[in-house]
């Protein structure tokens, strides 16, 4: 097994795009928006960051420190012959959808979902949510 990349933080990555997002908000606005702008983009923008930054470890293109180690590199080692329902899935999972929203159009497209389930399972996109910790400081703060 190859090295991972240099490890990188979600948090600290997370945190810098928020404080670029209040400067890039605040300038619009003329003013300091302060802690404000940074929960906004923690609202609108930390689960779609974190799905980014959580299939890029996945795929083994970058090693986030906050997630399982083992998961690093999975969809190599356990999907190595891509399938075009493999690629749908990743594709669809990549834009945000849900298990249940996956579910569904495997239904609707007459799909196996017993693949469709074993590829869900795999990657068990459920158990990889992590709560935005920097949020969590201002919020005490305040």
């Amino acid at each position: 097994m190859h090295q991972p990349p240099t490890p990188l933080s979600l948090l600290a990555e997370g945190e810098e795009e928020a404080r670029r997002y209040k400067w890039i908000m605040s300038e619009k606005a003329g003013r300091d928006l302060g802690d404000w702008a940074i929960r906004c983009w923690v609202r609108e923008h930390w689960n779609g960051f974190l799905r980014e930054r959580w299939l890029e470890h996945l795929q083994g293109r970058a090693f986030w420190i906050e997630l399982d180690r083992e998961d690093y590199g999975l969809l190599q080692r356990a999907f190595r012959d891509s399938s075009p329902l493999f690629d749908e899935i990743f594709r669809r999972i990549k834009r945000g959808d849900e298990n249940l929203e996956i579910l569904n159009w495997a239904l609707d497209e007459g799909v196996s979902t017993e693949e469709v389930i074993k590829i869900l399972e795999a990657i068990d996109i459920n158990s990889r949510r992590i709560e935005c910790q920097f949020a969590l400081k201002l919020s005490q703060a305040s």
